[in-house]
C-alpha cells in the first residue's frame, strides 16, 4: 500500500471502529480500509500531510485538532451536505467514500473546527439547557398532579412554584396523604434552580471574559446567555458575505419557492443552529416588550412593524435584524450604538 501516493481522505467517524477511505490526486481509489479507535492516530502520524475530510457530528472537533497537529488540512462538513454524494446503500464504507469525494468539491460549505475553550463554553450552554428542560418538565408535573386533586394554578412558573411554597409547608390545602408523593419533586426544583443560578454564572464569567461577546452584550435583547453562546459558536465570521448569509446560517430567513420568474417566499427555513435562533427570538421578544421605554432606530422599526404586522412574526423579524446587527459587530470588531430614530 503506497501512502505517499494518498492526496485526500473521507474519514467515517464512530465510537470504536473508524472508516477510511482515501485516493490519490488523479481520483483513483488507494485504499478503503476500517481502523479500531487506538491504531487511527499512529496510521494518521505515518501518513504524509494530505486533505482529510470529516463529518461535523460528535467528537469531530476533537479528532480534526488530533488530525491537524500531523500536518493535515482537516476539513469538516454539514452531514447533509456529504448525503448527495453516497452513491449506494448506507454503510460505513459508502459514508466514508461520500466523505472522500465531497470534502473535494469547491462548492462544498465547510465547518471550523472549533477550539477547546469554545467547546467548553458551548458545554456549559448544553448542561444549563438541559438543567431548564428537567425544571420545566418537573413544573408540569406538579401542575398536573395537583389538578388531579382539584388544585390549578394559573399559566407561568410562578403561579406553580407558588404551590410548590404550600406543599413544602404543609399548608391544608395539600392533602396529608398527597404531601409525601409531591415532596420529592419540590425538592429537586429547589436543587435544580440553585443548578441553573451556578450555570448562569459560568456563563456570564465566560461572557465578560470575551472581548467579542462582551460587544455583542451591547445589542438592546442580547445578554450574557446569547453574546457567550454566539462569540463560541461563530468562529469565522468571515466565513460568512454578508449580513444576510449569517441570517439565513441561523434560520431566520424566509424559505424560497420560486419558479418560473416568479419568487415566492415562505416562512422563515428553520435550518442551521436551532439553540441560536431561540436565544434570538427570545431576545427579540424582550426588545418588543421594552420598546417603549427607550427611543432609538431598532426600536422605532419594530413599532412601525406593530402597526401592521402580528406580533409573533415581528419577533422573528427583529430576531432577524438582531442577527444582522451582531454579523456586523463581530466583522467590525465594533460596539453597538443606538442611533436616534
Amino acid at each position: 500500500m503506497e501512502l505517499n501516493a494518498v492526496a485526500s481522505v473521507g474519514l467515517d467517524l464512530a465510537k470504536h471502529v473508524f472508516q477510511v477511505h482515501a485516493v490519490d490526486a488523479a481520483g483513483r481509489v488507494v485504499m478503503s480500509r476500517a481502523l479500531r479507535r487506538k491504531d487511527l492516530l499512529a496510521f494518521f502520524e505515518r501518513l504524509p500531510s494530505c486533505l482529510i475530510g470529516m463529518e461535523a457530528c460528535g467528537s469531530a472537533h476533537h479528532w480534526a485538532r488530533e488530525l491537524a497537529k500531523f500536518g493535515h488540512d482537516v476539513r469538516l462538513m454539514p452531514p447533509a451536505y456529504v448525503k448527495a454524494y453516497v452513491r449506494r446503500q448506507k454503510n460505513d464504507a459508502a459514508d466514508a467514500a461520500a466523505i472522500c469525494e465531497a470534502v473535494t468539491r469547491p462548492s462544498m460549505r465547510f465547518v471550523p473546527v472549533r477550539s477547546v475553550e469554545n467547546q467548553a463554553a458551548l458545554m456549559h450552554h448544553k448542561v444549563r439547557e438541559l438543567l431548564v428542560a428537567q425544571r420545566t418538565q418537573l413544573l408540569n408535573a406538579l401542575r398536573s398532579h395537583l389538578a388531579e386533586i382539584g388544585i390549578i394554578a394559573a399559566q407561568g412558573p410562578n403561579n406553580t412554584r407558588a404551590l410548590a411554597v404550600l406543599i413544602m409547608e404543609g399548608n391544608d390545602m395539600i392533602p396529608a396523604i398527597v404531601r409525601p408523593a409531591l415532596l420529592p419533586i419540590v425538592r429537586r426544583l429547589n436543587e435544580l434552580d440553585h443548578e441553573i443560578g451556578e450555570s448562569d454564572q459560568a456563563i456570564l464569567a465566560l461572557a465578560r471574559a470575551d472581548n467579542t461577546a462582551r460587544r455583542l452584550m451591547t445589542i438592546p435583547g442580547i445578554g450574557p446567555v446569547t453574546a457567550s453562546a454566539l462569540a463560541a459558536s461563530i468562529q469565522d465570521i468571515f466565513a460568512f458575505s454578508g449580513p444576510r448569509e449569517f441570517a439565513a446560517f441561523l434560520g431566520l430567513t424566509p424559505r424560497q419557492s420560486s419558479s418560473g420568474g416568479k419568487e415566492r417566499l415562505g416562512r422563515v427555513s428553520k435550518m442551521g443552529n436551532r439553540y441560536l435562533r431561540k436565544l434570538l427570538v427570545v431576545g427579540a421578544h424582550a426588545v418588543l416588550f421594552h420598546r417603549k421605554c427607550c427611543s432609538d432606530a431598532l426600536r422605532s422599526w419594530a413599532d412601525r412593524l406593530m402597526e401592521t404586522k402580528p406580533f409573533k412574526l415581528v419577533a422573528v423579524a427583529t430576531a432577524n435584524k438582531l442577527a444582522r446587527i451582531a454579523f456586523a459587530l463581530m466583522r467590525d470588531d465594533a460596539r453597538y450604538a443606538e442611533t436616534p430614530k
